[in-house]
């Protein structure tokens, strides 16, 4: 898949609970989307599942989602439609990856540069 040059790469990661099948392959649980900066909606997403059904459906819930306004949609979302075991993993990813676009965002600003 190719993507826009204003699509930028960005991961939010989880600490994954014992009870969770990918624990006995994995240590930590990532969600990684593109985003394009011009619109900040989410392009693509993937993330480390034991199943690719999870993958597709974790990826249906986040693409087309505004993620710097729309985390608290999306969380409620996944509340509301994902009760995999992972579900409280996945939130605590998102925001993540959340607060990393943020940041991201923020250096890029070149306003917040001269608020220094």
């Amino acid at each position: 898949m190719e993507y826009a040059r204003s699509t930028i790469f960005v991961t939010g990661v989880a600490k994954i609970a014992k009870d969770d099948p990918i624990a006995s392959s994995n240590q930590v649980f990532f969600v990684s989307l593109v985003v394009d900066e011009e619109t900040e909606l989410v392009v693509d997403a993937t993330c480390n599942t034991v199943r690719e059904m999870t993958e597709n459906f974790i990826r249906l819930l986040l693409v087309g989602k505004n993620l710097a306004t729309g985390v608290d949609e999306m969380v409620q979302e996944i509340r509301q439609r994902f009760f995999g075991l992972v579900q409280k993993t996945l939130i605590v990813a998102l925001k993540d990856a959340h607060n990393r676009f943020m940041v991201l965002r923020k250096d890029k600003d070149p306003r917040s540069a001269n608020s220094s």
